[in-house]
């Protein structure tokens, strides 16, 4: 008899799991406050997690619960008024958690037929008047003003949509599997290998941003012919970061990418998606975006085109790109070749853009600039930030430097430097 994904972990590989997050995810520190934002469907690990935290020194652990079904009756049921509003005193909680230097460790699962019965319209329509209140919370988040980890356990329902032709045992089973290996955390010593990890984040993205390109473009078989501009004295991060008072994190579990900021108005040609897009609960599928001088200009989806303009047609920034994102196709979790159909996880298999806001710290002292100074930069603002995949098994990149000098990235989608 099925008993639960939970049987198909050690208690021990699940403990390490957990003290990847804490440890390393968002470097949890003597006397600090610690937020868990989880399903109740999640509560094993999210407790196991509270646990960890408190023997590793937090002043306290708070568990902000969330319940998908319930969450599903909300968006059927409630009044339009409700939709529209986002109550102060959910923001006033994030303030305050902020004002205490509080941590945040996100726990994901994925369930693409919870909302299917929900119009995306209103799921937008919350989506935007959440992020309007809590513009200030998010703006930590993308500037690492705040430390945050984002990691993901498997869930019947994601399981057996990434294998359908697996028992629920052996899906679940499956998913584990990958979600360990690709966040790098099936080893003796995860916090160590991610230490290692990060080293070759680093040796990359010291010769990107020395570099300097004026752009990057992007090709493939399937129709990608983009170019991409990018601001001047621009910063390539990823792996891990620095939080404002120079404390190391990781955001993502797992994470691949090397990411800077397009120049708002600089990126031209057409990109092709190569992996379904979940947004508020609603698959995108088969689509194109095509840019002219910075803006989306015209989209297709053959699956949730509704879904994708609204989401373009958020606020005017989600009009235009806040992330070009470079990803190798040799990673353990890109190995996989498995569809995950979890923008955390697909994002992180090959290159990807971010439709949407920008991070200040994808510019040098972008983190002291004002929002004129990195409007000026080139930089975007919006509500959201949505990534979209587009890298493929033939993906060529050039960096192009002043002169017209030409650089391969990427061959074949994999690291060239």
């Amino acid at each position: 008899m099925f008993k639960g994904i939970y049987e198909f972990i050690s208690e021990a590989q699940l403990k390490k799991y957990a003290k990847l997050a804490v440890g390393a995810g968002v470097n949890l520190q003597k006397n600090q406050l610690l937020i868990i934002h989880s399903d109740i469907q999640n509560a094993t690990f999210a407790r196991l997690i509270q646990t960890i935290a408190y023997d590793a020194g937090a002043s306290n652990v708070f568990i902000d619960w969330t319940d998908e079904q319930s969450t599903k009756e909300f968006y059927l049921n409630a009044a339009d008024s409700v939709i529209d509003h986002f109550p102060d005193w959910q923001a006033a909680r994030f303030k305050e958690w902020d004002d205490a230097g509080a941590a945040y460790i996100h726990i994901i699962s994925e369930n693409l037929e919870v909302f299917k019965e929900v119009s995306t319209e209103r799921i937008n329509r919350f989506q935007k008047a959440s992020r309007t209140k809590l513009r200030d919370y998010y703006a930590k988040i993308r500037s690492h003003k705040v430390r945050w980890c984002l990691l993901a356990v498997p869930s019947v329902e994601w399981a057996t949509k990434v294998f359908p032709n697996l028992s629920i045992e052996e899906a679940l089973q499956s998913l584990w599997e990958l979600i360990l290996k690709g966040s790098r955390a099936d080893g003796e010593n995860p916090v160590k290998d991610w230490e290692i990890h990060n080293k070759a984040f680093e040796s990359r993205k010291k010769i990107l941003n020395e570099s300097q390109f004026e752009s990057l473009h992007f090709t493939n078989r399937y129709g990608t012919d983009l170019s991409v501009g990018l601001p001047k004295n621009h910063l390539y991060i990823g792996g891990g970061v620095i939080d404002k008072n120079g404390t190391p994190f990781f955001p993502n579990i797992p994470t691949e990418e090397i990411f800077t900021a397009p120049h708002k108005h600089k990126v031209n040609g057409k990109l092709v998606g190569t992996k379904p897009l979940i947004y508020g609960g609603s698959v995108i599928d088969e689509f194109y975006l095509i840019f002219n001088n910075g803006r989306i200009t015209d989209y297709y989806a053959a699956r949730g085109q509704e879904v994708l303009q609204n989401l373009i047609e958020t606020d005017e920034g989600s009009h235009y790109l806040g992330e070009i994102a470079l990803v190798s196709n040799k990673s353990p979790l890109a190995q996989a070749d498995t569809l995950f159909f979890n923008t955390l996880f697909d994002e992180n298999t090959s290159c990807h853009i971010g439709i949407g806001n920008a991070s200040p710290s994808n510019v040098q002292n972008g983190i002291e600039q004002s929002k004129e100074e990195l409007k000026v930069s080139g930089l975007n603002t919006s509500l959201l930030l949505v990534n979209v995949t587009f890298g493929t098994e033939d993906m060529k990149v050039v960096g192009i430097k002043e002169g017209e000098t030409e650089v391969l990235l990427l061959k074949d989608g994999d690291f060239q430097f």
